[in-house]
């Protein structure tokens, strides 16, 4: 967050927490812009719009034993003081009661003003704000002039109604009302809506709406909440999601009754899927990445992994050995992916290839080159190979990328098909990673061979075993559990519970696996004194052959070995 000042509202100055967002542009928006937006001209212009009608709001009246205006969190979490709709730090349980953001907003009313905001955005975008153009010389492409230009038609908005309300005799707006408004309209167009408080508390990691009434907040110890509707209806909820969904100028994602998932990115990395008409309700889930920038010995420091482990998988990171983490949903196994990232040399050249980005290593700051491809599924007439005209997916961007000098090629999350983008990445040589959802080590090897198998018929489950066996060395698998503590409260434990080496094996299984630590059940795995002979290549690259056996003599572990 950043500290702007927004000009004068009714002769106020006004602080405002001016949130970080990416690059999505409204005024692409074609479905938004249905009418004719009024001129926007310098200072403070009348226009005809009033808010009038929300008689509750006009007046500041709010339902009984309702909060006043403005950004509610999760009491208990990490809060803002409430300025401008936010409040700052206090402590304490979350209620039972849950989470109730915005509560005393008209939403209905943002909604309405949303599509006023964006057709005035419009406009300016028409009105001069090309190349070279608009205050201070930015460019319309740039997103910190179109929220500058955004805080001023908002203001605006807020004016024409204090003119309004003055001229009629009716009680305007407080300074918390105008505040409160305000910063939910911008919200609506340029961050997430009503959404936006439950991504931005950090004691919130998943949120799970089933139908815009019914939100269920997961919190970091692993313990659930609810949370206030997030739209009026059902039909409110689909069309932001729409408005999200197409609010991207670079990778726009469609979602419609013929393509009723939506899966991208949110702004400060959380990830959103969605998926309408095929359910009974429209169904959104979004998942947080509290660690955007992660170690290795941070998974050390939180009793996640062993240090002879971390020191072993860095080692193989260095080697450029190819590796695959597995887990259950939620295991943490993206955030194990940036901390095993963190072990490539700083002047290797890096290409990430994923569906949504989630690895965000751009924003760790320690390397010079990272090349971040993403796929885009296209949103055009099904073409005879089957692909929706303008589609990109991940074997167009692995092909590109070998003409771009590349040191390592990471693929993101394997879920189908994909996993030959994975096993061609892995054949370059250069050491991979990916991840993917397994229950165990050995169950991960067969669902790889399932999604290579998904690619056609003229894939056997013997070649797909052949080539992944090949491929890839090392395999670390994370398990997560809800524990109940002596005091009655939870805590979420995630932990290393196998890393094994993957190798060919006897000719009726086709592999071997051999634990160099764990299998663990309740609690990270430690060494099991089993090195295969190709573990010793590792010791040019800081692996200690010392540190791992005091682990294996101190640690037994009863359940290591070969399978």
């Amino acid at each position: 967050m950043t500290t702007k000042d927004v000009p004068a509202v009714m002769g106020e100055e006004v602080p405002v927490l001016e949130p970080e967002v990416g690059n999505e542009d409204p005024t692409h928006l074609p479905a938004l812009f249905t009418e004719a937006p009024p001129p926007l001209t310098a200072g403070r212009a009348r226009g005809s719009f009033t808010l009038r009608p929300a008689a509750a709001v006009i007046t500041g009246e709010t339902p009984e034993g309702a909060p006043a205006l403005g950004r509610h969190e999760v009491s208990g979490a990490p809060t803002r003081d409430r300025v401008n709709g936010y409040s700052h730090a206090s402590a304490g349980p979350p209620p039972a009661g849950g989470v109730r953001p915005g509560a005393g907003l008209d939403w209905g009313l943002v909604s309405a003003l949303r599509t006023v905001v964006a057709d005035r955005l419009a406009h300016a975008a028409g009105g001069g704000w090309g190349a070279g153009a608009g205050e201070e010389g930015r460019s319309w492409s740039d997103r910190a002039a179109q929220e500058h230009i955004g805080w001023q038609i908002i203001e605006d908005l807020i004016a024409e109604h204090a003119a309004e309300a003055l001229k009629s005799g009716e009680q305007g707006w407080s300074s918390q009302e105008r505040a409160g408004i305000g910063q939910a309209l911008f919200d609506a167009v340029f961050r997430l809506g009503r959404l936006q408080p439950l991504v931005d508390d950090d004691r919130v990691e998943n949120i799970f709406i089933l139908g815009y009434d019914t939100v269920l907040l997961e919190l970091v110890d692993g313990s659930r909440t609810t949370g206030a509707a997030v739209a009026d209806s059902d039909e409110e909820l689909i069309d932001f999601l729409r408005f999200l969904a197409n609010r991207s100028e670079s990778n726009p994602r469609p979602f419609s009754e013929s393509y009723p998932r939506l899966h991208m990115k949110l702004d400060g990395g959380a990830r959103l899927a969605a998926t309408a008409w095929v359910v009974s309700r429209p169904t959104v889930v979004i998942r947080r990445h509290r660690l955007t920038v992660d170690s290795l010995q941070g998974w050390v420091d939180r009793g996640c992994m062993s240090e002879a482990c971390a020191n072993f998988l860095a080692a193989a990171v260095r080697a450029s050995w190819s590796i695959a983490v597995s887990g259950p949903m939620s295991a943490g196994k993206t955030t194990l992916m940036r901390a095993l990232c963190a072990q490539i040399p700083a002047e290797e050249a890096i290409g990430t290839f994923e569906t949504e980005h989630e690895l965000f290593l751009k924003d760790a700051g320690d390397r010079d080159i990272v090349i971040d491809w993403e796929a885009r599924p296209g949103v055009g007439e099904i073409g005879a190979d089957g692909r929706a005209a303008g589609a990109f997916d991940l074997t167009d961007a692995l092909t590109d990328s070998f003409r771009f000098a590349l040191s390592r090629q990471i693929v993101g999350e394997i879920r189908g098909p994909e996993v030959w983008t994975m096993i061609k990445a892995m054949e370059s040589g250069t050491g991979s990673l990916s991840t993917t959802h397994a229950a165990n080590a050995e169950t991960c090897i067969r669902k790889l061979v399932t999604c290579a198998m998904e690619a056609g018929k003229h894939v056997s489950k013997d070649t797909a075993l052949e080539k992944i066996v090949l491929v890839l060395d090392v395999i670390v698998q994370l398990r997560r559990q809800v524990v109940t503590l002596p005091d009655g409260s939870q805590r979420l434990q995630r932990w290393v519970s196998e890393v094994v080496i993957v190798e060919p094996g006897e000719r009726e299984k086709g592999y071997a696996l051999t634990h160099v630590f764990g299998p663990a059940t309740t609690g990270p795995a430690t060494a099991t004194g089993i090195l295969p002979t190709a573990c010793a290549a590792l010791e040019e690259f800081g692996f200690d052959p010392a540190m791992y056996q005091v682990e294996a003599d101190t640690h037994p572990t009863r359940n290591g070995g070969r399978r």
